[in-house]
């Protein structure tokens, strides 16, 4: 198993820093979707976009 991931990924750098950059890429997204949900989550109720509407009425009237 090892030997068949080095010879498609490792073994040639045409491939090998391609790889390594999506490889990046795809982490930042997932991290950076996974932060922002825990945040989301964590600050429910406390944040602009939840207490907008209070605040957008209030000085409309």
């Amino acid at each position: 198993m090892a030997g068949v991931i080095y010879n498609t990924l490792f073994r040639r750098n045409s491939v090998f820093v391609p790889t390594i950059f999506l490889a990046a890429f795809g982490f930042s997204i997932g991290f950076d979707l996974a932060t922002t949900s825990f945040w989301d989550k964590h600050n429910a109720g406390k944040q602009w976009k939840d207490i907008r509407a209070k605040y957008v009425e209030a000085a409309e009237d």
